[in-house]
């Protein structure tokens, strides 16, 4: 809380329909196992998985 600095690590490209876009995501949970987030993206109707590996570049559908 408070900090003031963070890391885009699933998105960032604007708002839309593609892999590496969201539109209205509403719920993020963490995949331990996988080491990704599991997020809920509303307006698109989908569910996508992110890996937190470094140089992910898009989402997975599941």
């Amino acid at each position: 809380m408070g900090d003031t600095n963070g890391q885009v690590v699933a998105g960032g490209n604007g708002r839309g329909n593609r892999l590496d876009q969201l539109d209205g995501p509403t719920d993020v949970l963490i995949d331990k196992e996988t080491h990704s987030l599991i997020i809920c993206d509303w307006w698109n109707r989908r569910v996508v998985r992110w890996s937190r590996r470094s140089g992910t570049t898009q989402g997975e559908i599941l």
